[in-house]
């Protein structure tokens, strides 16, 4: 615990943003970082609770009461061993997890939840700042050698894992760059990109080869990979969006929005994109299809653009204001949030679905859409919106089959995932395991460094016997 009154003499106070007009010129991270009295203040209010929901809240099961206390103390190279213990990437998570931790605080009752996100990202910034966060290399070598085919969140965390237990680790990555969705999906305003160039320095001087614009299934044979291999894990992420088959969607203009999201982030990274292959929303009425971070993303990174208007639809109804405290926590509760992007001048509307898209000369101009109660159309309810350029932001299916899964001839869930379980996380070929989107269908980032930490310490009891790597 911190101090044992503070939760009753502390407020909560959180990070703030930047304006909007000022941060919506640019793609730089825009949260103002907390003061360092500000950090210890907010740890000062996590209470002596008994039981720590916020643990079980944490898919990465964070010791949050005890790097806040030691944030309070002013023990802060210790806070971030702590963070660590639990955690390889919380920079990742300090900038991009919705915190369920939070939702799941005893002070969230009274909405006055500690403010557990910012002290983290916090620590972490700060750990890297004073030059505390250094490469952790092996005490011993192993001999074996592991292939993780996909650099996101989860990939990354089994490769540095099994590397500190002296595994030599190739991680595959199909794009030019590592990072997964990380990097290529979630925009520059969210999370810089530097947050991961520098993990990666650390986890090459720790012994991890990056093999990056390398398409396991195309440039490297599976054959190939399990021959030269002693393990093989899968981390390749969700990549089939859902896609929304109603007329007019072979119209110039539509888009899934990963599509758009990558582009950009490419042209932010100084990336040349070919003008006839441009998405852009520069002066167009913008529509993005689906209520969650995805889509939220696009409307953030629509409005950097110039876009003209930027409409947000929702096929779900509007969520309750509040929730209803004593019947879900501590378990994350569906209630109407905005985000930092939504308050940027997104218009939303909930409970409507798409009957079809009109267009003139193979362009979409416009989009038919339909009210909804209890899940039915209203009859009558049609109207139309202006649309020069839709983003399809609703979610991912299952992993791409097609090579790789195929070729391993792994196989899968009801949904399309691959199958495994999450104790060995191995799946039905030998030799072959898998974690995170891949093997859990789309999640958050913080589930998926937790399934790679697993994976990566079932990997190690598989090649050496038994592990010492926390689970």
């Amino acid at each position: 615990m911190g101090k044992p009154t503070g939760f009753f003499e502390i407020s909560r106070h959180d990070r703030g943003y930047e304006k909007v007009a000022e941060r919506v010129g640019n793609y730089k991270e825009f949260v103002k970082p907390f003061a360092e009295d500000e950090v210890k203040a907010q740890g000062a209010r996590c209470m002596d609770c008994g039981i720590p929901f916020c643990h079980t809240g944490c898919p990465v099961n964070n010791l949050i009461p005890d790097w806040n206390h030691l944030v309070f103390k002013g023990r802060w190279r210790d806070a971030l061993n702590v963070l660590h213990s639990t955690n390889n990437f919380p920079e990742f998570t300090g900038r991009i997890c919705p915190a369920p931790c939070e939702a799941a605080c005893t002070l969230n009752f009274n909405d006055e939840a500690v403010t557990i996100k910012s002290i983290e990202c916090s620590i972490v910034d700060r750990g890297w700042d004073e030059g505390w966060i250094q490469p952790e290399l092996p005490l011993r070598k192993t001999n074996k050698k592991i292939a993780i085919v996909g650099s996101g969140p989860a990939g990354m965390a089994a490769a540095q894992q099994l590397a500190r237990a002296g595994h030599a680790v190739t991680l595959f990555e199909k794009d030019d760059r590592a990072g997964g969705l990380l990097r290529y999906g979630i925009p520059d305003f969210k999370m810089e990109k530097y947050t991961i160039d520098r993990r990666v320095k650390q986890m090459e001087a720790e012994g991890v080869t990056f093999r990056v614009s390398c398409n396991v299934g195309v440039d490297i044979t599976t054959a190939q990979l399990t021959k030269d291999f002693d393990a093989v894990i899968l981390t390749g992420g969700a990549q089939v969006p859902r896609d929304l088959p109603v007329p007019g969607r072979d119209l110039v203009g539509i888009y899934f929005a990963m599509d758009f999201l990558t582009q950009n982030n490419k042209r932010v990274a100084g990336d040349t994109i070919p003008a006839k292959d441009e998405i852009l929303a520069t002066g167009k009425d913008v529509i993005v299809i689906g209520g969650g971070d995805t889509g939220s993303d696009c409307i953030g990174t629509s409005i950097r653009q110039g876009a003209k208007s930027v409409t947000q639809l929702e096929i779900m109804p509007r969520p309750p204001e509040h929730e209803n405290k004593p019947l879900v926590w501590p378990y994350w509760p569906l209630k109407f949030r905005t985000s930092s992007s939504q308050e940027e001048g997104a218009a939303r509307d909930f409970a409507v679905a798409t009957k079809s898209f009109g267009g003139k000369d193979g362009k979409v101009t416009a989009q038919k859409v339909v009210r909804l109660e209890n899940g039915k159309e209203v009859p009558g309810s049609d109207f139309d919106l202006k649309a020069d350029l839709v983003l399809l932001a609703m979610g991912f299916i299952h992993p791409t089959h097609d090579g790789l899964v195929k070729d391993l001839q792994v196989k899968l869930d009801p949904r399309g995932n691959v199958l495994a379980d999450t104790l060995k996380y191995q799946t039905s070929t030998p030799k072959v395991f898998t974690a995170g989107d891949m093997r859990r269908g789309q999640s958050l980032v913080v589930w998926s460094i937790r399934e790679g930490r697993q994976a990566a310490q079932a990997v190690d009891a598989f090649l050496m016997g038994s592990s010492d790597l926390p689970r």
